[in-house]
């Protein structure tokens, strides 16, 4: 099947669910489910839910809101409440279990609200072939995965998005801030806020593709491989920033970014 019948399928499911709430993070997938759920139901019928939290920078959710007014959806930010359950904070392989599972029951709790009939959210067909403890709570509370059942893959989604004009087309690849912390270290608001500002502070610099990897006291940067030559030339700056936050270790990992590089303990 190639893109534009997907495409077509993505569209037409989306149709048979009448109104939705989306789960908006503001990145490639949901930028683009929230765009095609806008041109097939009319934005009276489409919500967008931004969960705010710890786990979530702040700069990543103003550009989620810009997005939503870009697109012409209304948006809703709600508080979600992860960070306080037990089961997320102690960080085993379902972290994101648990943290899907608070963000999915506070959408369907504003649908509920404000009279919608469903949840979606972005999966895409790529997403099967990674471990994302996330779908389960997908599944379990009956939130659509419309790009995922469409069979669009992440590619073919920023290609469309490219077509519609949408900013996200090239935007690179973006996981929530717990991902950086290795499983079986505590989740923490502290470690967080180091990690966002850390990446915030290297990404002001001109680099696109930045984790910053918690290591206790050692802060692990991957970027893409063909910036590390940037890092390099800036790592006076990068340091120095990384120290003010409370690293005591700066480290560059040579492998570049790659997605699931942390070690499970």
């Amino acid at each position: 099947m190639n893109t534009n019948q997907k495409y077509r399928n993505a569209k037409e499911i989306i149709k048979g669910l009448k109104n939705v709430v989306v789960a908006f993070s503001g990145g490639v997938d949901s930028t683009f489910l929230l765009k095609c759920c806008v041109d097939v139901l009319g934005k009276n019928n489409v919500l967008a839910f931004i969960g705010q939290s710890p786990t979530f920078p702040v700069r990543e959710i103003e550009e989620a809101k810009l997005l939503s007014t870009l697109i012409g959806a209304e948006y809703i930010i709600e508080e979600t409440s992860e960070i306080e359950d037990i089961n997320f904070k102690r960080n085993d392989k379902s972290r994101c279990y648990y943290c899907k599972n608070h963000l999915f029951s506070k959408a369907w709790k504003i649908a509920k609200e404000k009279g919608f009939l469903n949840v979606v959210e972005g999966s895409n067909l790529d997403d099967e072939n990674d471990f994302r403890p996330g779908r389960k709570a997908c599944i379990e509370q009956k939130v659509v995965s419309p790009l995922l059942m469409a069979g669009l893959t992440k590619n073919e989604i920023r290609v469309l998005s490219k077509r519609l004009n949408l900013p996200t087309h090239d935007k690179p690849a973006f996981a929530c801030l717990s991902s950086r912390i290795p499983y079986g270290i505590a989740i923490e608001i502290d470690i967080l806020k180091k990690i966002e500002l850390s990446e915030w502070f290297i990404r002001s610099l001109g680099i696109r593709q930045v984790r910053v990897r918690y290591h206790g006291s050692i802060a692990r940067i991957e970027v893409s491989k063909d910036e590390i030559n940037k890092v390099i030339e800036k790592r006076e700056k990068i340091a120095k920033a990384l120290l003010d936050y409370g690293f005591l270790y700066v480290t560059l990992d040579l492998q570049g970014y790659r997605t699931g590089s942390m070690n499970i303990l």
